[in-house]
């Protein structure tokens, strides 16, 4: 029986293409495979390192089909890494459910320290960091409402993740659910060029967006019920 092989989660920068480990990039070279939410993007950082390997799309409308091939190719030696766009795999990210089934198997697994979007976020927002919630993307429709009413009482400082088109409706129900005098910092670009944090009480916070352009990927971090 061959020896078994072993998947590695890969974050990757969330920007600066410079926020990423030693171990990571060599892992990214020494692996028989590269399995990425978007090959062009992750062939960005691969040729930025001068790092050449095989890819495969590995991403929420395929990942199902794709699973069992994966397992197999571990259980039979094979040295797999796995990397979203940007950030930590399963943070938001496909490599939950690779994960899961690395784990039911029996198979080897190692996630690597690295980038993630939400702790520089909420170190720099000078809200509570040692009690807090993490709840990715607001829902878009369906179950929004729940979100803002589960969160009116919450007592931990909250992150959440928003997309640029959505940000005012999420700034007007912060406003709605939690008052216009709750504590909120919003940070966008992070360590690329144009990196902003805009601290402040919502309806303050709110008022800034409504009368500035709003681009990028966008990390919210609220103050918790006192």
């Amino acid at each position: 029986m061959a020896q078994s092989g072993k998947l590695y989660l890969v974050p990757t920068p969330i920007g600066n293409l410079e926020d990423i480990t030693l171990r990571a990039l060599r892992i990214l070279k020494e692996a028989d495979y590269i399995l990425a939410e978007d090959t062009r993007q992750t062939l960005k950082l691969l040729s930025h390192y001068q790092i050449s390997n095989t890819l495969h799309s590995f991403h929420s409308h395929n990942e199902h089909r794709m699973l069992e091939q994966v397992m197999k190719d571990i259980e039979q030696g094979k040295i797999i890494a796995q990397v979203s766009d940007a950030g930590t795999p399963g943070i938001s990210d496909p490599g939950f459910l690779l994960s899961r089934a690395c784990l039911e198997k029996g198979l080897p697994l190692e996630c690597l320290p690295g980038a993630t979007a939400f702790v520089p976020a909420l170190v720099k927002s000078g809200l509570p960091c040692d009690e807090f919630t993490f709840i990715g993307f607001l829902p878009e429709k369906k179950g929004r409402q729940t979100a803002f009413q589960k969160l009116v009482n919450e007592t931990r400082t909250c992150i959440c993740y928003e997309s640029p088109h959505r940000l005012l409706k999420a700034l007007n129900q912060f406003v709605e659910f939690l008052g216009p005098d709750r504590r909120i910092s919003v940070s966008r670009e992070l360590s690329k060029l144009f990196e902003e944090t805009i601290n402040g009480t919502c309806a303050e916070v709110l008022a800034y967006f409504e009368t500035h352009t709003i681009k990028g990927e966008f990390v919210i971090v609220v103050e918790g019920k006192k």
